[in-house]
């Protein structure tokens, strides 16, 4: 009974496979022009005028909702303030606080390990517009509360519409972007994030809590609005065996036939070549601990355990309470203010230098900065009240420097060094570890500021922002102005640090 029981799934995997051979052959036939297509060369353009506009125009919209995720984010560092008044209706205490603001983390781990599976099975572009419908419900669920499990619930929702889009955003940038601009528009969403944050402080300023709740749900309608009109990702089509399609949507992506069907050719013979060493068959699992695969992993994971370890979050979260406790003359509205003006503009100019810059270069100077900035502050706080205007003007710099590379970089990391087999798995696994980490340190922040003081606090931001520093330092590859494909074959050497790549027997690629 077992044997007959797996006879028609056979047949069927048998069928599948030689539909999709079909596919591939009718494909093949129908470029077969490109065998004679010269292979890219680093520095020619790569795609026309109208591929760069098409590219620039699609990531817009994925910015749109970017700039939607940014709002929950910001969103507690203004309703706390106002919560806490006496006459708010809905007046929190301390414990209350920690948990509105630390809560939204909570769910986001829940939406990204479910963001791989989902936009491995419906793709990149369609798990970006599932993801705008709760981020909607959230927001209106926060607007309308009139208890704090309400609000509690709201933040829920929105956390864990944030987890969703987190990883397919990077993923659908980074495999719809050519590589000289690659590095720019992976980054563009931590402008939209830092823009949404930004807004969100601006609102609150002016408005009430509820107010901004409300005017939250715009942009992600309209995201949802503006995604219809782009192409899903080539390299998830080409990988489902959708070549035709896959031919349409790289082609509008580069603006020019032959350059498309160049890349797709690329990708193809990528796929085709795993196929022949049996790799298509082996479970995820036994794929995740293979070294091309588990060294961009134990990197990706160990620097966003660090990276949140520096503070880049919790700064953002309870920015006018940390202002407030670190003293200054500064008022901690306008300081606060100050900190989301200058994380959007480093975040604009850190983009505009990836065109230009190594990543490794981007990343240590902003890391060195971090870390000086942060234990700067950490001395000048242990020496006692009285310190005048430097505590904001050191923030500033931290969140400067911070946003300079730190900020950028696990999105950048997603988008590039990922093997494109498993991107989307593990990009969803990743930012679920990602937000677990951020949710309990978050949660801790007000006992930690209890029990080691505000500069003790700062004192661990350094510390580990000094040992991510080291960490890239010993092991990010450079990947300005390569290919997925070169990134990938990076991996496949069998070295371990970025400084003894060149002692290896295969190396020309990266």
């Amino acid at each position: 009974m077992l044997v007959k029981g797996r006879k028609p799934q056979v047949a069927s995997k048998e069928a599948k496979s030689a539909e999709e051979y079909e596919a591939l052959q009718s494909f093949l036939r129908s470029i077969s022009s490109t065998a004679t297509l010269p292979p890219y060369v680093k520095g020619e353009t790569y795609s026309s005028v109208r591929g760069v506009f098409n590219q620039c125009l699609i990531t817009c919209a994925v910015l749109i909702l970017s700039v939607g995720a940014g709002h929950p984010i910001g969103f507690s560092a203004v309703a706390l303030p106002q919560l806490r008044k006496e006459n708010s209706s809905m007046r929190i205490d301390d414990e209350m606080g920690s948990w509105i603001a630390s809560v939204h983390s909570a769910a986001t781990p829940l939406g990204s390990i479910l963001s791989g599976p989902i936009m491995e099975a419906i793709g990149r572009r369609k798990t970006l517009q599932v993801s705008t419908l709760p981020l909607v419900i959230g927001w209106i669920l926060i607007g309308t509360a009139s208890h704090h499990a309400v609000l509690l619930l709201g933040r829920l929702v929105c956390g864990f519409a944030v987890g969703i889009l987190a990883a397919p955003s990077q993923v659908y940038l980074g495999e719809i972007s050519e590589p000289r601009l690659r590095g720019l528009l992976i980054g563009t969403p931590f402008v939209a994030y830092s823009l949404g944050v930004l807004y969100v402080y601006a609102l609150g300023g002016a408005l009430t809590w509820r107010s901004v709740a409300y005017l939250s749900i715009v942009l992600p309608v309209l995201a949802f609005i503006a995604l219809c009109f782009s192409p899903e990702s080539p390299t998830w089509l080409a990988r489902r065996g959708r070549f035709h399609d896959a031919m349409a949507a790289m082609s509008r992506l580069r603006g020019d036939s032959d350059t498309a069907q160049r890349e797709l050719h690329e990708l193809i013979s990528a796929r085709e070549k795993e196929k022949a060493r049996g790799e298509e068959s082996i479970r995820f699992l036994a794929t995740v601990l293979r070294p091309p695969v588990l060294k961009p992993l134990l990197l990706i994971n160990a620097f966003n355990i660090l990276q949140i370890l520096s503070g880049s979050y919790v700064v953002i979260f309870y920015a006018v309470d940390i202002v407030k406790d670190t003293g200054g003359s500064l008022d901690p509205q306008v300081a606060a203010n100050a900190s989301a003006c200058v994380r959007l503009g480093v975040t604009i100019v850190a983009c505009l230098l990836l065109l230009k810059v190594t990543r490794r270069f981007l990343v240590l100077v902003s890391g060195i900065g971090t870390a000086v900035c942060t234990l700067a502050l950490a001395f000048l706080l242990s020496q006692g009240p009285g310190t005048g205007i430097a505590p904001p003007f050191l923030i500033l710099g931290y969140v400067a420097f911070n946003t300079l590379g730190f900020f950028l970089l696990p999105g950048l990391m997603i988008g590039e060094l990922l093997p494109t087999k498993v991107r989307g798995l593990c990009g969803g696994y990743i930012f679920c570890l990602f937000n677990s980490v951020l949710f309990g340190f978050t949660k801790l922040y007000p006992i930690m500021k209890n029990s080691m003081d505000i500069a003790g606090v700062f004192g661990l931001f350094g510390a580990s922002a000094a040992l991510a520093t080291v960490v890239l330092f010993l092991l990010l590859p450079e990947t300005k102005g390569k290919s997925l494909i070169q990134i990938e074959q990076y991996y496949q050497n069998p070295n371990i640090l970025w400084l003894t790549r060149k002692k290896t027997a295969s190396t020309q690629n990266v």
